[in-house]
């Protein structure tokens, strides 16, 4: 009995010796006896529905799988740009998790600047597994600067916010245009019509003042009348490439030919028509309402967009049938968007980046918290149907009984539900025409340095912001010699220098 006991005694501590093994699905033990706060910085004004109400639902998940609380500091949209610089430039280990975008909030800046904390691909596989695991190396590598990665990207969903002309179906029918409005020529049209025949509407009843119509006017212009494509990252929309068989030669675009002075014409023509207001450039209607009250029979802004407006207006005007001209509609010109249109960034100053990815591979991988952030409480502010809709309650208003946590940094089709009222018939008919035509976005392997050309660029920002409102709505006596003074400031501003360093930077990027 004794030499029984030793021997099992001895097999138990030879067991005891050996190495714990793991399979490659288990991921190494990660110490949360703390409780943490992980603060989330984002865009946008202060939720006034049932954010909180959520929240609260969603930090009780959080708590029980990772110990740690998310709160959230919103960056609102008045002087949105400036304030959120300013929070990554201050940031003293208050902020953890940061919105960003490479395109329209400064990411690659801000990296340079070092607001960002860079992650190794062990952090990320220790503390976000699942999202380490889903997004593709060659996606993490457009996430790289310097060879480190600093983004996290929106890699797996699927939107377009290529901007376009929203217009009404059943009043194009009538003006004569049976297929709908699918060029610009068709749009001249269809505002000629609605001059001549809808008393109290106007045209386009377009808000001036909103600083998008620049670069979406001007670049849906060029969209459609040339093979270029816009270069994204720069503070002043002037820099394409010439197209998607020759990306990385710079376009001249803005300096050289007749197309842009065309474009300047063909808006004088419309603004001496009346299709806006003459006073548009202080103008500040909302363009949804607007087309809702039926007193604007167009609205300019993107595909994202339309899809939820088209159900909006066949609830206020019934059988409106919304439509949607894409700017390149006519010549197949459609970009993909870049993956980083949304990331999510670590603050380098984050006193607990570790807590930080694990929050965030929470919220972007585990069902029951992504649903809550996107849709709220299912049973009561949602449920879904027999086909996998989901369908809000009656009476349901977003703006008081939504949620609102602006998660634009990591959504994921997998998880994610389509909304019963939207017209997926339409919209599937759309998305497969920019699936056959799109090019991929040929620009995401290159940060720029601005450095040196930074001054230039504040004097050519300047000088668009100054010609291309009047541009867009026509508002000049002389196309072809305002357009003429426009490249003549431009070239003053120093353009030629910038356009020769960034060339220079692509070169060397791509024309190894």
């Amino acid at each position: 009995m004794k030499k029984l006991v030793a021997l099992l005694t001895a097999l138990m501590m030879l067991v005891c010796a050996l190495p714990v093994l793991s399979t490659a699905e288990e991921a190494p033990a990660v110490d949360t006896s703390e409780h943490v706060t992980i603060t989330y910085l984002v865009t946008g004004d202060i939720p006034t529905d049932r954010t909180e109400e959520v929240l609260a639902k969603i930090n009780e998940i959080l708590n029980e799988k990772v110990n740690a609380t998310l709160e959230i500091r919103w960056i609102e949209w008045t002087n949105w740009t400036t304030n959120y610089n300013l929070a990554l430039a201050t940031q003293s280990g208050d902020i953890d998790l940061i919105g960003t975008a490479t395109d329209w909030l400064d990411a690659w800046p801000n990296t340079q600047r070092g607001a960002f904390l860079p992650l190794t691909e062990e952090m990320l596989q220790t503390y976000a597994p699942k999202t380490w695991e889903s997004v593709p190396a060659e996606h993490w590598d457009l996430c790289k600067y310097n060879g480190e990665i600093y983004l996290i990207p929106e890699d797996n969903y699927a939107q377009w916010t290529n901007h376009g002309f929203m217009y009404r179906g059943d009043w194009a029918r009538e003006a004569g245009l049976e297929n709908g409005v699918h060029s610009w020529e068709d749009l001249g049209v269809y505002f000629q019509y609605i001059k001549d025949n809808k008393e109290g509407v106007w045209p386009w009843d377009a808000d001036g003042n909103g600083s998008s119509y620049s670069p979406q006017m001007a670049g849906g212009w060029q969209a459609s009348h040339t093979s270029n494509i816009v270069i994204e990252g720069f503070p002043v929309s002037l820099f394409y490439g010439n197209s998607k068989e020759d990306p990385y030669t710079l376009s001249r675009y803005y300096l050289e030919g007749d197309e842009l002075v065309n474009f300047a014409k063909t808006m004088k023509s419309w603004a001496d028509a009346g299709y806006w207001r003459t006073d548009v450039l202080n103008y500040t209607g909302a363009q949804d309402s607007l087309m809702k009250e039926g007193t604007s029979a167009a609205r300019q802004h993107h595909t994202e967009t339309w899809t939820g407006f088209r159900t909006d207006m066949e609830e206020a005007q019934p059988g409106s049938d919304l439509g949607f001209f894409f700017f390149g509609e006519e010549t197949d010109n459609l970009v993909s968007l870049n993956i980083t249109h949304g990331a999510m960034a670590v603050a380098y100053t984050s006193e607990h980046p570790d807590r930080a990815l694990m929050v965030y591979d929470l919220l972007r991988n585990d069902p029951e918290i992504y649903r809550l952030m996107m849709y709220g409480i299912e049973g009561d502010m949602y449920t879904i149907d027999e086909n996998g809709y989901m369908v809000r309650p009656e009476g349901f208003d977003s703006t008081t009984d939504g949620v609102t946590l602006n998660f634009w940094w990591g959504r994921n089709d997998d998880l994610g539900l389509r909304d019963a009222d939207r017209d997926w018939e339409a919209i599937d008919e759309l998305y497969a025409r920019y699936d056959e035509i799109a090019t991929t976005y040929p620009y995401g392997q290159i940060v720029f340095d601005l450095t040196n050309i930074q001054v230039y660029l504040d004097n050519i920002s300047n000088v668009y912001n100054t010609y291309m409102p009047r541009i867009v709505f026509g508002l000049m006596d002389d196309p072809e010699a305002y357009v003429a003074e426009f490249r003549t400031q431009l070239q003053n501003a120093g353009i030629e220098t910038v356009m020769e360093e960034i060339q220079n930077q692509l070169d060397a990027v791509y024309k190894q």
